[in-house]
């Protein structure tokens, strides 16, 4: 089973200290920071697999940076706060907080809601990658199990890394990809590579797929953002 990082965000130092020593006892990576800016500048570069986020932060507050990464990204997301408001709660709640922990608050059960959220996450990501297995996007047809991508109807031969990619974008189409989360997800966790290699990875799909690849339909820049996938139909 591979190690799961995550990210913990608090301007407390003993907070960042206690909860780093148990989540490495538990065997989990753990990267932290302690403002908002810093959160969403590590959760780029460092694409976690859990965020455990503390609501009363300098420079960026926990809202603002849940906010952030809802538009990019559906990784899990524990609030840890000392306000106890029920308001909180479900505005957290409502912007796709998974948990939310107020302090005082043991590592031992934060660590037990960690395991929870991602056992959570992860049966529901098992469940959509099993019932989807091919997907339309307008005369774009994609076929993961046979591994085929077919173009108004003609077969197109792509490379692993091309084929992984489109499918990481057919299959969230209505979430924008950073170059970061891309580079994760396709050229594998521990890599640290040029994020030139997602602008050329995009470059030749589009040749590929794009009928005029200079004004795509398909593989969409989202300026300042990243990329998505367009126009899907079924």
């Amino acid at each position: 089973m591979d190690q799961k990082k995550i990210l913990v965000v608090d301007d407390e130092p003993q907070i960042l200290k206690v909860v780093d020593a148990r989540l490495h006892k538990e065997g989990y990576t753990v990267v932290t920071a302690a403002d908002g800016e810093q959160a969403l500048k590590n959760f780029a570069e460092q694409v976690p697999d859990l965020v455990v986020l503390d609501l009363m932060l300098p420079k960026l507050d926990g809202f603002e940076v849940c906010r952030e990464i809802r538009k990019t990204s559906t990784v899990p997301i524990i609030i840890l706060s000392a306000k106890g408001d029920e308001v909180d709660k479900i505005v957290g709640f409502q912007m796709g907080v998974d948990d939310y922990l107020t302090k005082p608050f043991s590592p031992s059960e934060l660590a037990l809601r960690i395991k929870a959220v991602l056992r959570r996450t992860a049966g529901r990501e098992a469940q959509h990658e099993q019932e989807t297995t091919a997907v339309t996007c307008g005369e774009l047809y994609i076929d993961r199990q046979k591994r085929v991508v077919k173009v108004r109807g003609v077969p197109v031969e792509l490379t692993a890394k091309e084929f992984e990619f489109l499918w990481l974008l057919a299959t969230h189409p209505e979430y924008v990809f950073t170059r970061e989360q891309l580079l994760y997800q396709i050229w594998e966790s521990d890599y640290t590579g040029d994020l030139n290699n997602v602008t050329v990875l995009v470059s030749r799909l589009r040749e590929k797929i794009e009928q005029d690849p200079a004004n795509p339909v398909y593989i969409k820049t989202v300026w300042g953002v990243g990329y998505k996938l367009g126009g899907i139909t079924a």
